[in-house]
């Protein structure tokens, strides 16, 4: 059509005015044809399913509309309100240029087709134009918006083009061929045409792209809330909307304020609410629907960028043409080339911005979506936190039985039942790992391009030799895909370790006070150790692999040129130079993305491993909707729900990860080799084996045949031994185990509101309490408003009150993780209190009674339990003490060994007459108590007055025990980089060093000899270079995010190979027409020599990395275990396990890499100054001024980004803190239907953190786009100084390369350098736990006690305290104060007094966790400041209230140095009760006996066992092979600690400190134990600190405490005489005071008789 237009002219000559005219018309016409046609459903019916199918990826995920609306639904605050008024002078301002345009092009157009009736084709034309002008008049009236008109400014950008190209092409033809310029008035038409077109684009590019709702006020936009949204175009197109923050960052310290929040698009509430409701068959293709439009973008602009990518070369090598021939055509047509190419440079600048955005918002989202879906599943999930690890529990019991383990390829794939190390990976790295492969999916896409693009152009240069070359790509294949597969292996190999390893820290760190109890430290550092060596064992394989890689993608493209131009001579072409170099610098081209591809197939595999993780995680089974409240809201409400909390013919057991179905058979068969261990005929190696086969299923509890309905609004009480399933019938009712068969009713309607203000819900106090790290005041109110006077009711009755009085800060109180600063009896309170506080219908409590002393019980009972605060609630309550609360108790449940054993109201079973065997008849003690009643205790009375002196100073700031986390200002101090340096060795830098030395010398060699080799050719001859582009800019963008890490560190291969022919020959060279190999075999040895040299830079670096890896993670491990116990009550977990986790990560993968890129790329900058220096001085006067302003821009940049990454990293701990304390107490989270509120906390961490990570890569693009704005001037300003005729041809080309060089290698070196200082901070964040505060030396070699001490002969006082006085810390009031006394040797010591007094404190500074300000401590004459704690530690015995069990076999949880023998180990079981005397004979004669039974031992063993019975030997089988889980939560509480005081059993010390260690123990089994205590530790000086009286009733003395100081000390009988004593008041108050008067009679007496004797 075009060629009949303008006949005889081709249809993209612009120089031709006609072929100029048509475009200029049919273009604009042709766009608004579209827009006019497009709003017409010309799609028939049948089609649109189709239609819609490719439409779908298009479409917005989330609008903003959408997105603030999502976000208000939390919120409950009004619409969203948008002003849409449109400015007035707009609408004119647009109409009427456009009207005036309009009528203009008609006039000219009729006048045309009227005057010249030869050209009717021109006025057509000039008509067409006036068409388009018309729609733009109409569309601003007819429909009006505040927000751009895209369509409009379109239009105006192909109308600005066109009248630039109609006049400039005017001019061109003017100036070159003399062509006459046109009448006068045409002319100043063209020029008033661009002037209009101007103004409407200024006007159209300054609407903004959204307008603020009312939710927001305009002027926040730039400081609260991103300008992203509602930035203008032009904005958007200079990214200038970045600019305020990167102002704001150079010119302070930004604290997280300061950086504006994300936009609603991008928030995680609004992102996870609509991906939640997306449904696909797997999370890939949910992934895909939620993203496809930004990936699609990405995509497509990719291209666009690698398209004007290749048209620079294009157009300089044009320049260069036109330099060599000097005509006046070819210097005007090289301005018009330098000035395109410059065009070209800044086009590619925008699409690479605008696709590299939509990359980052698409990474960002499914950042934000993963994080939040997995966290949400885990609130919905089971809680496996009991369950053992089944693999492990084989391949020990096989490594006993003599099996050799079998490598198990698929042993590292993902399984289901993630323990919280793992979960917290999935977030912390799989989540992550995903985000970043996302925004850097663009090699993917634009490679193959590239490759093609390289390729045609080779073909033409060499013909089908160009493909020979490529033979050696072929043959390589299987090399490379054994590599490929072998790196899948590792990454999953790595992360499974990773994953191992933070599992053993992650217990280690949260059981850090008792391995230091025990004095472990060393054997734990060991095991952390050997798991980090693991995992390092596998980082060397992938270490090794990445070098192979290397290897394989550097010498390849060698290897393709070589055999390339071999070929081509072969045929008998000539290699003349200017094949030569074109094919050398396509070859290089091609080298970058043949790079990529292999990379990101490894890169893609890893992402898929970690996308299965994270999807086994997210099909885990869930809790089913009684429990979760989250889900209960998603589905619909059923009316009538039953309020009971009930189960019928229930049988359930502890939850489990479904096995796949054919490990099932084998389990069965395994079932079937379970032999009854009380068949003693069964030989040794029989039971052992057997024991061993089932071990991993022995230890398994079963709830069986269970109904039971709890009456409403009264007090049920469960009791029963231990390990008789209480608490599992409590998990039972919560919907916290696997329901096997029968029907569970639970009541849960938070917005269903009785007549008693009591909502239906549960409050549930945990076992071990859950506290979170907060204030006392939250951790009660929980999210719950704050009524004062109920608040205060709750304290009062939880017994609270006189704890939150001594303590200074009251109940703003910071607690620290897992409640570290309260005593063992105020944490069960707080939690108690918190579940009284909530006004729910149904409170379940888990044994609060146990861990309090006896009065305070009784406190409890009165006040609470039969006080208005519970009055119509169903309370249920676990206890064991059952005479207490009989009195006010309604229904009663007795638990044996899984079973309900009786239940029924307490008159029935009192009619039964059954009561009596649960409870000694509590008729008698109640009346004993009734005159007591009245003497109340003179402590409460003194109360009230100190209650009226500390509300005077109540109004002081509370003094925080967790600082919050330090953050680093500034640069990165040079220590820090000294640190790493010196950890990774000098030598290894010293060497890298000269290796990029060598490199860019080699660099110059090479091209010193192409020039060499291009005089040969034709001597004294003026050559012009050929030039390519570099591919260095893509290939650093994948070493910046992370990716390509190994591959080929050459980015300061220069590929623009000069040749200036101005040299003389002093070495004579083969002819090169007849050798023509000979100067390819040189260029391949120089090629070779920097693949060597770059491969050993690789390894060398690998190398250092793993060095200062393995240092200093080994520091900061040492360093955090022997930190002093203060500094681990006031860090919570999550920060250390970050510095564990994500720091020591980056320091593995990372660090190094950045350093030696900052290195090269330094290095590459430098090279390039040299060059342009050496041949061309001009270039320095516009070099300095723009290497001004590049620096301004990269310092903005270096000090923001710097910020920005800092707080990132920091805003990470508390998510992951939070995480892990929600995955510990999601059974309590639960049951108070918390989820909800949960899940928002974490969308406002996520908000968080993802500002400060998607900012930085903001300013980053915004560096991208200035540099590369910058770089097209330096290149324009050295193309027009080479233009103006000063240097020759060959000089010309050498400078403008050396100015693109110089301009990229700025930007790079730039950029690493502060991904170095980002990957620095994690350095800086350990060095920071390098130095903290440490323990007294663990061993002091010039004074070690000697190996029998301290010895139970010594006849003075085996312990003294002389004047003690402690403080935790200096600033902190002294805790207790000259407290003196001396303890003999076998003597039995009680430590009383009310919660807080100092009773723990007192036992922690025997054991030197709190060195005393003033006083001494002498043991066995030894003043214990003076040796090692280690020495200290090892030699006593300290039993915990909280036992803690490690993840193992119950024989490295009893013995862990391996000391003892099995059968010393299987007697300590036993007479702690946890073996009944069946199960310790067959497992006794199962082994060799190592000591003869004395018949006192049997005497003994038999009188305990009459009583045990029943009870006893229906107990699952426990052998020392059991497996424990991390925490012992496969064991009962009761269990946990019988099992910590066979550990003591086992160590028989001189000296043993119990902290009533007997709190979760029924009175039976306590009544054992105490018994098992006065008969094993004779030897022992014992020092209880005690919370029942009949514990220490008995004992030889017993110290009072009050306040910090010893009120009495005596013995109990005369202590109990005292008139208005503390111990006889307390007595008194227990309610039980005849007994305790007659027990300690029986002991005086027994006393007496004794010394007689």
């Amino acid at each position: 059509m075009v060629v009949q237009l303008c006949p005889g002219s081709n249809p993209l000559d612009l120089s031709d005015a006609c072929i100029r005219t048509s475009l200029g018309a049919i273009v604009p016409a042709a766009l608004i044809l579209a827009l006019c046609l497009f709003p017409i459903p010309w799609v028939p019916a049948f089609a649109r399913p189709l239609t819609n199918a490719i439409a779908s990826p298009f479409r917005s995920f989330l609008t903003l509309r959408e997105a603030e609306a999502l976000d208000t639904q939390g919120e409950k605050s009004g619409d969203v309100v948008v002003d849409d008024t449109v400015p007035l002078w707009r609408t004119v301002l647009l109409s009427f240029v456009a009207l005036v345009q309009a009528l203009v092009w008609s006039a000219a157009g009729a006048y045309n087709i009227i005057t010249n009736k030869a050209d009717i084709w021109t006025g057509i034309a000039q008509l067409l134009i006036a068409a388009t002008w018309i729609y733009a008049s109409c569309k601003p009236i007819f429909w009006p918006k505040p927000t751009i008109h895209f369509d409009l400014f379109t239009l105006f950008v192909l109308h600005f083009v066109f009248g630039i190209i109609l006049l400039g092409g005017t001019l061109y033809e003017y100036e070159v061929f003399g062509v006459p310029l046109p009448p006068y008035l045409p002319f100043l038409g063209l020029i008033f045409n661009l002037v209009a077109i101007l103004v409407v684009i200024t006007v159209v590019g300054n609407m903004p792209f959204e307008l603020p709702s009312n939710r927001i006020k305009k002027e926040d936009i730039y400081v609260k809330h991103s300008p992203e949204d509602y930035a203008t175009m032009w904005e958007w197109i200079t990214f200038s909307w970045v600019y305020p923050l990167i102002t704001r960052g150079s010119n302070m310290t930004m604290a997280e304020d300061d950086v504006w929040k994300l936009s609603p698009t991008q928030q995680s509430r609004p992102v996870f609410i609509k991906f939640s409701t997306i449904i696909r068959s797997s999370l890939l293709r949910r992934l895909w629907a939620a993203n496809s439009k930004d990936l699609l973008l990405d995509f497509s602009l990719t291209y666009v960028s690698v398209i004007f990518t290749y048209a620079s070369p294009f157009f300089l090598k044009r320049i260069l043409d036109a330099i060599t021939l000097p005509t006046a055509e070819n210097r005007s047509q090289a301005y018009i080339y330098a000035l395109l190419a410059f065009l070209c440079t800044l086009l590619k600048a925008e699409a690479d911005v605008q696709h590299l955005w939509f990359g980052r918002r698409a990474a960002t989202r499914m950042r934000v979506e993963l994080m939040a879906a997995i966290y949400d599943k885990a609130l919905k999930r089971q809680d496996y936190s009991g369950i053992i690890d089944k693999d492990k529990a084989k391949e020990a019991a096989d490594k006993k039985a003599g099996i050799k383990a079998v490598e198990n390829p698929t042993a590292d794939d993902p399984k289901a039942g993630a323990d919280v190390g793992k979960i917290v990976n999935l977030m912390a790295v799989d989540a992550n790992r995903i985000a970043m492969m996302i925004s850097g999916a663009y090699f993917i896409y634009g490679s193959p391009f590239e490759i093609i693009i390289a390729t045609t152009f080779l073909y033409n240069l060499l013909g089908l030799s160009a493909f020979a070359g490529f033979v050696v790509l072929l043959a390589g294949w299987p090399l490379n895909s054994f590599v490929t597969k072998r790196s899948i292996r590792i990454q999953k190999g790595v992360s499974a370790s990773r994953d191992k390893r933070m599992a053993v820290l992650n217990e280690l760190i949260s059981a850090v006070k008792f391995i230091k109890f025990f004095a472990w430290e060393d054997r734990w550092i060991k095991r952390t150790m050997d798991a980090r060596g693991v995992e390092m064992n596998w980082m060397v394989k992938a270490r090794i692999n990445s070098v192979m890689f290397s290897m394989i993608w550097t010498s390849a493209p060698i290897l393709v040129s070589l055999i390339s131009f071999f070929t081509f001579v072969y045929q008998g072409n000539q290699l003349t130079v200017s094949v030569a170099f074109t094919s050398i610098a396509l070859f290089s081209m091609i080298r970058q993305p043949l790079n990529v591809i292999p990379a990101w197939i490894v890169q893609i595999l890893q992402t898929g491993v970690a996308l299965k993780r994270i999807e086994t995680y997210l099909e885990e089974d869930e809790v089913d909707e009684q429990v979760s409240s989250i889900k209960k809201a998603r589905a619909p409400y059923v009316d009538g729900e039953d309020d009971t909390l009930s189960i019928e013919n229930g049988f359930f057991k502890w939850n489990e990860v479904p096995e796949k179905p054919e490990e099932n058979s084998k389990a069965k068969g395994k079932n079937h080799s379970r032999t009854s261990s009380s068949d003693e005929s069964v030989t040794a190696v029989d039971s052992e084996a057997a024991s061993i086969r089932s071990s991993p299923e022995d230890h398994r509890f079963e709830l069986k045949d269970i109904s039971v309905r709890f009456p409403e609004g009264e007090l049920s009480v469960i009791t029963g031994p231990t390990a008789s399933g209480k608490t599992a019938l409590l998990m039972a009712l919560l919907g916290e185990m696997t329901t096997i068969s029968g029907k569970l009713t639970i009541s849960k309607n938070t917005s269903k509101i009785d007549e008693n203000g009591l909502m239906h819900s549960i409050s549930y106090a945990a076992q071990s309490p859950w506290l979170r790290h907060q204030s006392i005041r939250d951790n009660i109110l929980f999210g719950q408003p704050f009524d004062e006077e109920r608040y205060n009711d709750v304290v009062e009755c939880c017994a609270l009150r006189p704890d939150l009085n001594i303590l200074e800060d009251g109940d703003d109180t910071e607690i620290g993780a897992r409640g570290v600063s309260l005593s063992g009896g105020q944490k069960p309170r707080v939690a108690l209190a918190h579940a009284v506080y909530d006004r729910t219908k149904c409170a379940i409590l888990d044994d609060p009674l146990s861990a309090v002393d006896s009065h305070t019980s009784r406190f409890l009972y009165e006040r609470l339990f039969r006080g208005p605060l519970m009055a119509n609630r169903t309370v249920i309550l676990v206890t064991h003490h059952v005479e207490l609360v009989l009195p006010g108790t309604y229904y009663l449940v007795r638990m044996v060994d899984g079973c309900i054993d009786a239940k029924g109201t307490v008159k029935d079973l009192r009619a039964q007459g059954i009561l009596d065997h649960i409870a000694q008849d509590s008729a008698a003690e109640v009346r004993e108590e009734e005159p007591i009643a009245a003497t109340e205790s003179p402590v409460e009375a003194q109360e009230d007055d100190a209650e009226a002196e500390t509300s005077a100073e109540s109004n002081k700031k509370p003094r925080k025990l967790v600082k919050d986390e330090h953050r680093e200002a500034g640069g990165v101090k040079w220590s820090i980089y000294n640190a790493y340096l010196k950890a990774s060795s000098y030598r290894t830098w010293f060497m890298l060093g000269i290796l990029i030395v060598c490199s860019q010398s080699l660099g110059v060699t090479e091209k010193l000899w192409v020039r060499r080799w291009g005089q040969a050719y034709d001597d004294g001859a003026e050559l012009g270079p050929h030039i390519m582009a570099p591919p260095v800019l893509t290939e650093n963008e994948a070493l910046m995010n992370g990716y390509v890490p190994y591959h080929d560190h050459r980015h300061y291969s220069n590929n623009y190979f000069h040749i200036n022919a101005s040299g003389f020959n002093p070495i004579t060279l083969p002819d090169v027409h007849e050798h023509p190999l000979f100067y390819v075999g040189i260029y391949a040895m120089i090629g070779f020599a920097t693949a060597t040299v770059s491969i050993l830079s690789i390894a060398i670096q690998f190398n250092g990395a793993l060095k200062a890896s393995r240092s200093i993670f080994r520091k900061l491990l040492t360093g955090v275990v022997h930190a002093t116990m203060r500094w681990h009550d006031v860090t919570p977990a999550g920060r250390m396990l970050n510095r564990f986790g994500k720091d020591i990560e980056t320091i593995d993968t990372n660090l190094a890499a950045s350093l030696s890129a900052v290195n090269s790329s330094l290095a590459t900058f430098a090279a390039a100054i040299i060059t342009v220096v050496v041949f061309f001085p001009i270039f320095l006067i516009p070099a300095v001024a723009i290497g001004f302003f590049y620096r301004l821009l990269a310092l903005g940049y270096l000090k923001t980004g710097r910020d920005l990454r800092r707080m990132e990293s920091n805003s990470r701990s508390p998510i992951f803190s939070g995480f892990s304390e929600l995955l510990e107490g999601i059974v309590t989270v639960r049951a108070f239907s918390a989820e909800q509120r949960f899940l928002d906390d974490l969308h406002d961490k996520i908000d968080v953190t993802t500002k400060m990570w998607y900012n930085f890569w903001m300013t980053n693009r915004w560096l991208l786009l200035n540099f590369d704005g910058l770089g097209g001037l330096a290149v324009l300003t050295t193309t027009l100084l080479a233009l103006s005729g000063y240097v020759s041809a060959g000089t010309a080309g050498l400078c403008i390369t050396s100015a693109m060089t110089f301009t990229s290698s700025v930007y790079w070196a730039c950029r690493f350098w502060t991904a170095l200082e980002l990957d620095l901070n994690s350095v800086e964040r350990v060095v920071e736990y390098l130095d903290l505060p440490q323990e007294p030396p663990a061993v002091i070699e010039s004074s070690r006690p000697p190996a029998y001490w301290p010895s139970s002969s010594t006849k003075e006082g085996l312990l003294t305290v002389e004047d003690l006085v402690i403080k935790y810390s200096p600033e902190l009031p002294p805790v207790l104060h000259n407290v003196s006394f001396t303890l003999n040797a076998r003597e039995r010591i009680g430590l009383l007094g009310r919660t807080g007094s100092g009773k723990s404190t007192l036992a922690m500074s025997i054991l030197r966790f709190v060195d005393p300000v003033s006083g001494r401590i002498l043991i066995d004459g030894i003043d214990i400041s003076t040796i090692g704690v280690h020495d200290l530690r090892s030699r006593l015995t300290f039993i915990p209230q909280d036992a803690t069990l490690f993840s193992g076999t119950l024989r490295d949880n009893l013995d862990p140095f391996s000391e003892h023998e099995d059968s010393e180990c299987l007697d300590v079981l036993y007479r702690v009760q946890m073996l009944s005397q069946s199960a310790h004979q067959s497992l006794h004669n199962s082994r060799t006996p190592s000591r003869a039974s004395t018949p006192d031992d049997l005497a003994s063993s038999a009188a305990s066992m009459a009583v045990t019975d029943v009870s006893m030997d229906s107990k699952t089988t426990i052998t020392l092979d059991t497996q424990v889980s991390a925490g012992g939560t496969n064991f009962s509480q009761g269990q946990r600690q019988l099992i910590a005081m066979a550990r003591a059993l086992l160590r028989r010390s001189a000296i043993i400190v119990l902290d009533e260690a007997t709190s979760s123990i029924d009175f039976d089994t306590d009544a054992k134990i105490q018994a098992t205590i006065r008969e094993e530790f004779t030897d022992s000086l014992l020092l209880t600190v005690a919370h029942r009286l009949r514990t220490v009733i008995d004992y030889d003395r017993l110290i009072v405490l009050d306040a910090g100081e010893i009120a009495e000390f005596d013995t109990p009988l005369n202590l109990i005489q005292k008139e208005n004593g503390i111990f006889r008041t307390m007595c008194l108050k227990s309610g039980t005071f005849t007994e305790l008067e007659a027990a300690a009679k029986a002991k005086a007496e027994r006393d007496v008789a004794n010394a007689k004797a």
